[in-house]
């Protein structure tokens, strides 16, 4: 039975429970299947992603395909992704009438899906960073996301602060982030033990910085960012003599490099931009890059 908004209203607890009762299902902890159930709050999402018909929209985690629905209506294209085949025999039977849906079993991470120009999706919590990291390869307009409180704050924290992280600074480069919305854990179901918050992405068209080599870069800040409380002078010493490159030599390296006398937690993302490409002229030829 296709959803009917006007007659659920703020029901969707009851309606959920009513599916899952019908098709003898239990919400899986291990997929993190915490459904929201909060009508008003899915009618924000879709209006934060301003869709038109000319739009085809990427949903990760459908669900039972309340926020499918919507989209649906919204949009020229849905193309839903599910994971849990339980839950794709359900969105298969309710929504059968949905002529531009698009309905994908499998795993996001490990699947081709169609090309799409706007994300809108409470994905499960436990793919958070690499669902992140994934969609920042891919091209696309605006995500409008669901994400654990913490995880969502990571994203656009300040420099020297506890939450400050490789995340930060990788996002950064890649994207604009913006906090949109709070949604409080008890408007999930089952609830989970954590608040979430909802995010736009919108990937830039051009890097705010220069960097020499990309992958280079990258790998040099998840390095640093495992003691980032260290001053930048040891973690370069130690990410070298890791590569093989004779103490003394690593010293001398480290030593030459801008802002070494300052905590990694310390640096702008446009400071270690610097750093590495300072890096990687110091280093080439050594075989690092």
């Amino acid at each position: 039975m296709p959803f009917q908004p006007e007659k659920v209203g703020m029901n969707l607890l009851k309606e959920t429970m009513r599916i899952l009762r019908a098709y003898r299902i239990a919400p899986k902890k291990r997929l993190g299947q915490n459904f929201l159930v909060d009508y008003d709050v899915l009618k924000r999402m879709v209006s934060y992603a301003e869709l038109s018909p000319e739009d085809t929209v990427l949903e990760v985690g459908a669900g039972l395909g309340f926020l499918t629905e919507i989209l649906a209506e919204e949009c020229g294209r849905v193309l839903a992704v599910e994971v849990d085949p339980r839950l794709v025999k359900i969105l298969k039977r309710r929504l059968s009438n949905r002529r531009n849906l698009s309905i994908l079993k499998g795993d996001i991470l490990k699947m081709e899906v169609p090309p799409f120009n706007k994300v809108v999706s409470t994905p499960p919590y436990s793919i958070s960073s690499p669902l992140l990291f994934w969609l920042l390869d891919k091209k696309f307009e605006r995500a409008v996301l669901m994400f654990q409180k913490e995880f969502a704050e990571r994203l656009v924290a300040p420099v020297n602060s506890k939450e400050y992280s490789r995340l930060t600074v990788t996002v950064y480069y890649k994207a604009k982030v913006k906090i949109l919305d709070y949604v409080p854990r008890d408007r999930f179901w089952p609830a989970p033990e954590v608040d979430s918050l909802i995010i736009e992405l919108a990937p830039r068209k051009e890097p705010p910085f220069k960097v020499e080599d990309e992958n280079f870069f990258f790998n040099v800040v998840r390095f640093l960012f495992t003691q980032k409380n260290k001053k930048l002078r040891n973690g370069l010493i130690a990410f070298l003599r890791g590569r093989g490159v004779e103490k003394p030599e690593a010293v001398k390296i480290a030593e030459a490099i801008p802002f070494h006398q300052r905590r990694i937690r310390e640096l702008t993302p446009e400071d270690l931009g610097l750093v590495v490409n300072e890096l990687a002229r110091r280093t080439r030829g050594m075989g690092l890059l």
